[in-house]
């Protein structure tokens, strides 16, 4: 196998190089989006989670404050209830929001591993051109 590689021409090599060249880009690039698809996905689930810490937060305002502050009422100003009652979920609400910030601030959305390969497909073609 290896003198019938001796014997192929110049030509010949430096097509075989531009096919499997070709052929490792296409590679390159479908691993880049399939890479990519799934840093997506995975963002998606904490927006998600920032969306529904939002209207849990709301939700959870607009009852609350009816009953509690009707409630606080009977003790104190209705004003003091409802100003009491608004900050208490304003701050759950708040650190759900944090949360998922928080969350999504960590995720690293570089291709690491499409990177990677193309430093070794660098070398590679480096190899393959001496």
């Amino acid at each position: 196998m290896q003198q019938s590689r001796d014997n192929r021409s110049l030509g010949e090599l430096f097509s075989e190089l531009a096919q499997e060249t070709s052929t490792l880009v296409r590679q390159e690039v479908n691993l880049a989006k399939t890479e990519m698809s799934h840093k997506a996905s995975r963002a998606g689930k904490h927006v998600g989670v920032l969306a529904a810490g939002g209207a849990v937060a709301y939700a959870g305002l607009l009852a609350i404050l009816a009953g509690v502050i009707v409630l606080l009422d009977n003790v104190m100003p209705l004003w003091v209830s409802a100003l009491l009652v608004g900050v208490v979920l304003a701050i759950v609400g708040y650190l759900l929001v944090r949360r998922a910030l928080d969350a999504l601030k960590r995720e690293d959305f570089a291709p690491r591993e499409t990177i990677e390969t193309l430093k070794e497909d660098q070398q590679w073609a480096k190899e393959q051109t001496r």
